[in-house]
């Protein structure tokens, strides 16, 4: 299994030992407190980052792995770059662009920014959740907290299937430069030439992963897959795990309600 693709990060914290109910229920209860806290609540804000940072540092993934890894939230977060020029409020400034007056407001990048920390916040909790547990776990503690079957067995094949059609892919570069050759650094035609040939790749590589998907299928299937992922019953929660969840909940519950304050 590629490294590059698998986000968990082996390790023996105290992190990596909690049990992935535990986990899964807490990162989705920030993920949602996260998302329902009011705009400008600057101190939650701040206090949450610091929180994930520890954690970060608690579970030996590192700060700046976190922080490699969340940059992923920014193309989303500047979806929202409408908002500094279409929300009413005070003006900062304007300038124009063509026919149009865009005015920066005040109300404008306050959200805009809120909006960009939330979703900084939450992507780093997704990779602290992923960077310290097993993807198969995750799968597990998905059925235990009755998320529908079919979501769990979508997520299921699609982790398989990336890394079949990254597989495929692979054998795809290995062949065409087996079957190629570099004369100097100009060479391998024009620029038209070469989206062609990478446009026919990309069609061979989804021809040859469906087939392959296939009887990967077929295979499970013969094996008894129905769509149930089956394990060794879980251990009930320890009351160490009990306490954790419940005061990790509470916590979240009490920013929550801290931050409403800065409404």
């Amino acid at each position: 299994m590629p490294d590059i693709l698998d986000p968990f990060q082996p390790g023996g914290s105290a992190v990596h030992r909690l049990d992935a109910r535990v986990k899964l229920v807490l990162a989705l209860a920030g993920i949602l407190a996260i998302a329902a806290l009011p705009t400008g609540a600057w101190p939650v804000f701040t206090f949450l980052l610091f929180g994930i940072w520890a954690l970060a540092v608690l579970s030996e993934v590192g700060v700046l792995f976190v922080l490699r890894r969340s940059l992923i939230a920014v193309p989303f977060a500047l979806a929202a770059l409408p908002l500094l020029f279409v929300t009413d409020g005070p003006s900062l400034t304007s300038f124009q662009l063509g026919r149009w007056t865009l005015t920066l407001t005040a109300t404008g990048l306050e959200r805009f920014l809120s909006i960009a920390a939330k979703s900084w916040l939450s992507v780093q909790i997704a990779v602290l959740l992923t960077s310290t547990t097993q993807f198969t776990d995750l799968l597990v503690a998905m059925r235990a907290i009755r998320v529908p079957r079919l979501l769990v067995v979508i997520f299921s094949l699609m982790w398989r299937y990336l890394f079949l059609f990254v597989h495929e892919a692979t054998r795809l570069r290995i062949a065409r430069d087996a079957r190629s050759a570099e004369v100097s650094a100009n060479s391998g035609g024009t620029l038209a030439w070469r989206a062609k040939v990478t446009g026919g790749m990309v069609g061979n590589l989804f021809l040859r992963g469906y087939e392959r998907s296939e009887r990967v299928y077929h295979a499970m299937l013969a094996r008894g897959y129905d769509g149930e992922i089956r394990v060794l019953e879980a251990a009930p929660l320890s009351a160490r795990e009990r306490w954790i969840l419940a005061l990790g909940i509470a916590l979240l519950g009490g920013l929550f309600f801290v931050s409403l304050l800065f409404a």
